[in-house]
């Protein structure tokens, strides 16, 4: 009889823990379907004329030593 007893509470046990297991995975999925790992980088060549620095006829390296307007 006891070892009946100690058997039901590992399988009990055993059954506890794969639904954990289960929930865990579960979450783990959802929390990576929310992210969008998939999604295209922003392009790194711009086209001509497209460039996020103003046209200053400057080397895009070069500083000016001047006050902000």
């Amino acid at each position: 009889m006891e070892t009946f007893i100690a058997l039901a509470a590992v399988a009990l046990l055993i059954a506890l823990g794969m639904r954990l297991i289960h929930r865990l995975n579960t979450q783990h999925d959802a929390r990576i379907a929310a992210h969008h790992f998939s999604d295209p980088y922003p392009a790194i060549a711009r086209p001509p004329g497209h460039s996020h620095h103003p046209p200053t006829g400057q080397a895009p390296g070069h500083r000016s030593t001047g006050t902000w307007p």
